[in-house]
């Protein structure tokens, strides 16, 4: 069993305080990051092989981010170098609650010029489940190669994953962002959004989210918890878990890839018990991405998860 991830890998610069803005942070901290790339190594450090699909530039950026992934065992064969962009940038500063507020630079980076050609969909026959997210979405050419993929992950029989993850500050407008992020529904099984998302695309109602091949939608709600809604009209929610949070970089990430891997063990999973040990897990893999800097060095192993829930 196994997932592919589609979609940007970068480097996040991370503000050395928190609580300042990134004009006037002192320095930054270099965390390879990226939200599809953090569903990534989330699914290996869980126990479960993965593929990674995207470009990055054929520059210093790239080759470092993809030794990273690499060595967390996330096979690369689907990651293309591209000798025309660099790789994207982001800088970040962090609230005194560890919540974020982003700065990119990619104008444009090589992810935004992926095209359907540079696909290496062969990666899609070792696996059981595609994931991508709304940022490759964004603009031509990687919004067509996006939706390509996606289609043919549905085609082959895969169960289809998206996580419209809000970026406002890489869209046109609120209007194109909300037209932009509800693309990637039509094609998912499994919808995760967190309540600010699901305010911000139908002002909290989840019916408008409800596609031909919707199986569960997922809202996360930070340390309040998460809830799972069914198509059959169950809802499961569990709580959060209590963490002193550092920086909530890649926590809706790996609450991904831990609901993820827990389809992988839990074909069956649409039943009240089993959805509520899967959100735990999930919830656990989320809260502990939360207690150190940077995305992808936070993401937790099993054992740190399990060593949690047991808590």
């Amino acid at each position: 069993m196994g997932v592919v991830s589609l979609g940007e890998l970068l480097i996040d610069f991370v503000a050395l305080e928190s609580g300042v803005s990134v004009g006037d942070a002192s320095g930054f901290e270099k965390k390879p990051g990226g939200a599809p790339a953090n569903v990534a190594v989330a699914v290996q450090r869980l126990g479960v092989p993965c593929y990674f699909m995207g470009q990055v530039g054929d520059d210093p950026f790239g080759h470092y981010l993809a030794g990273v992934i690499q060595a967390e065992g996330v096979d690369v064969t689907a990651l293309t170098f591209s000798d025309v962009a660099r790789t994207a940038l982001a800088f970040v500063s962090l609230g005194a609650n560890g919540e974020r507020s982003f700065q990119f630079y990619r104008h444009p980076s090589a992810d935004m010029l992926m095209t359907t050609d540079d696909l290496r969909l062969e990666v899609l026959d070792h696996a059981q489940i595609f994931h991508f997210g709304s940022i490759t979405m964004i603009t031509d050419p990687s919004k067509t190669a996006t939706l390509t993929a996606a289609r043919t992950a549905l085609e082959r029989g895969l169960k289809v994953s998206y996580d419209p993850n809000l970026r406002l500050a890489l869209w046109e407008d609120a209007d194109a962002a909300r037209a932009g992020m509800m693309l990637g529904m039509d094609f998912a099984h499994v919808v995760k959004v967190s309540d600010e998302e699901l305010a911000f695309l139908t002002e909290g109602d989840l019916a408008p989210l409800w596609r031909e091949h919707t199986e569960v939608i997922l809202v996360t709600a930070g340390e309040q918890g998460a809830t799972a809604h069914l198509r059959n009209g169950l809802s499961v929610a569990v709580k959060g878990y209590s963490v002193q949070p550092v920086d909530t970089t890649g926590a809706g990430d790996a609450f991904v890839a831990g609901f993820l891997v827990g389809m992988l063990e839990h074909p069956d999973y649409q039943n009240a018990d089993t959805l509520q040990q899967m959100l735990r897990f999930a919830n656990a893999a989320g809260a502990i991405t939360t207690t150190g800097r940077g995305a992808i060095p936070s993401l937790p192993t099993r054992a740190q998860v399990l060593a949690l829930m047991a808590q």
